[in-house]
């Protein structure tokens, strides 16, 4: 049984960047527990997929390159690009891992967690346990791709399942939701000359909303509107998808209030976003019930167990969303 002080869960940008800042406040005794390599999750991203929020190396008045997860560092000075690919920024987070010496454990996969008193025991594979005074969720989105979010999603391709877009066979491909990683897929299956129709359940993508977490960003924008001029992309708003259906080889994708189904020849892309990864430990965080997000006090701490702390993509406070790593910048520094 080994104890420490602080337990991590996740080496993706929340963990590397909280452990790196405890390491700086001479915090001891800290592992980090990653289930594949540091910064797989990147890895995984379509070849053509890029940050949206942009890079820029940190200048003189102190401002903080808005992808940087650890403090002086920037991954514009690192990459040498302001719109860093996933594989280019997984390389900026293994480097912040080598230069600030971080104790991460790799290939290690967590498989319970419980709590008895002021200590944490962690499980591990191999029948391993270890013991924490504090534990630390970083563990994001990413591979948890929502793949159930209405009948016949198991029929569609999520975008998070594609390696690159230019593999996928067919000239003309139907996109469910019209959120940031929607429009992305778009505009890559388009530059490659396909045809694509956007399906999303909000209203139309003009619409301004000053919330960045419910809103296109400008880096997308900007690429939709060079693109839609081509003619292959075609935006249809408040169009929420019920059901798909596949018969002789088509697939038939049904719209709420909509009589007649549209039709494709090729998989329809999910691109409905990703799941908590909070469900091993669900029990030890109080949830908001019609919103299904955990509740935390002001230091991003659960309210139902004290020491458990929770960073990355699915904080949120009340109708404040932290949204993703690479939108903007999150809440490092809140964990003392």
């Amino acid at each position: 049984m080994e104890n420490y002080n602080v337990v991590i869960v996740g080496a993706g940008p929340s963990g590397v960047g909280i452990s790196s800042m405890l390491k700086s406040f001479g915090i001891e005794k800290i592992i980090v527990l990653e289930r594949g390599k540091i910064g797989s999750t990147f890895d995984m991203w379509p070849e053509e997929m890029r940050f949206i929020t942009p890079s820029f190396t940190t200048n003189f008045w102190g401002h903080m390159d808005l992808n940087s997860i650890a403090y002086g560092t920037s991954p514009a000075f690192t990459l040498e690009t302001e719109h860093p690919t996933g594989k280019e920024y997984a390389n900026y987070l293994r480097k912040v891992s080598e230069h600030f010496e971080l104790p991460i454990k790799e290939n290690t996969n967590v498989e319970n967690v419980t709590k008895t008193g002021d200590q944490f025991t962690i499980s591990i594979q191999n029948g391993k346990t270890i013991r924490s005074r504090f534990l630390i969720w970083a563990a994001g989105e990413y591979q948890y791709p929502d793949l159930d979010s209405f009948s016949g999603s198991e029929l569609c391709l999520h975008n998070s399942q594609v390696k690159s877009w230019r593999e996928l066979k067919g000239d003309e491909f139907y996109v469910i939701g019209g959120n940031e990683s929607g429009i992305d897929a778009a505009i890559n299956l388009s530059k490659l000359g396909k045809k694509v129709t956007v399906l999303g359940d909000k209203s139309d993508p003009d619409t301004k909303i000053t919330d960045p977490s419910q809103t296109l960003t400008p880096y997308t924008i900007d690429r939709l509107e060079d693109e839609i001029t081509n003619e292959r992309i075609t935006l249809i708003p408040n169009s929420r998808v019920t059901d798909v259906k596949i018969n002789d080889g088509k697939y038939y994708i049904q719209i709420k209030d909509k009589k007649t189904p549209h039709q494709c020849k090729t998989k329809p892309i999910l691109a409905t976003g990703f799941i908590s990864s909070l469900s091993m430990v669900k029990e030890l965080f109080e949830w908001e019930k019609s919103k299904s997000y955990a509740l935390l006090n002001e230091h991003d701490e659960s309210r139902k167990t004290s020491g458990l702390f929770l960073v990355g993509p699915q904080v949120r406070h009340e109708d404040l969303v932290l949204c993703f790593i690479y939108k903007f910048r999150q809440r490092f520094g809140v964990v003392t």
